[in-house]
């Protein structure tokens, strides 16, 4: 199973069918870790005749039911393919916008997901196959020196606890080469997928 990720950046070669065709033929779905206008990705999707997984992030305000027209991860296990995947949406709180949270109100979101995640550890050694979230964890990959792209301490322990076997993040931009975008932690692979990354499984 081989998914497209994408997150942040409109980027016009994606908005060309002849280019999403060429290059991407082969993949099984779609997956937003957020901050993507509702037309980019249905767009893609349409094109490309996959269904959707989504978390929203932290500008993804005008999204309503239906818009876009996928599966919304937020807090949820689902499963395709035999690919297990779980969300959680947003950026840590830095104007009290709707789709930010505290880092307790994101402790408070992993506890919920955790017994689900737990369980499916305890049956085969690692929880979901995949973690979609907006931001990353803290410390990687995350912008200290800017606290809108800070990380989520959470998350690391969600990684500690439910052992995924990904965790995929957009929110921080990827122009500066020298910063690392795949890092290990533990058991987990954790990528910036900013602004599109395809995966195979």
């Amino acid at each position: 199973m081989k998914l497209l990720a994408v997150s942040d950046i409109v980027l016009p070669q994606m908005q060309d069918a002849g280019f999403l065709l060429r290059t991407y033929s082969d993949i099984d779905l779609l997956v937003s870790c957020g901050d993507m206008p509702v037309s980019y990705l249905d767009y893609i999707g349409s094109i490309l005749n996959v269904p959707l997984f989504f978390v929203r992030g932290n500008h993804d305000t005008e999204y309503e039911p239906g818009r876009p027209g996928g599966d919304n991860l937020h807090l949820r296990t689902r499963i395709f393919k035999g690919i297990s995947f779980a969300g959680l949406e947003g950026s840590i709180s830095y104007n009290r916008g709707p789709i930010q949270f505290t880092e307790g109100q994101m402790f408070f979101n992993v506890l919920r997901l955790l017994p689900a995640l737990l369980l499916l550890r305890s049956m085969r050694g690692h929880s979901v196959d995949l973690i979609i979230a907006h931001s990353p964890p803290l410390g990687i990959h995350d912008l200290r020196e800017d606290y809108a792209h800070r990380g989520f301490k959470s998350f690391l322990y969600l990684m500690r606890w439910a052992r995924p076997r990904y965790l995929l993040h957009g929110h921080v931009d990827t122009w500066d080469r020298r910063r690392n975008t795949e890092t290990d932690f533990g058991a987990t692979k954790v990528i910036n997928i900013n602004p599109r990354y395809a995966l195979d499984l």
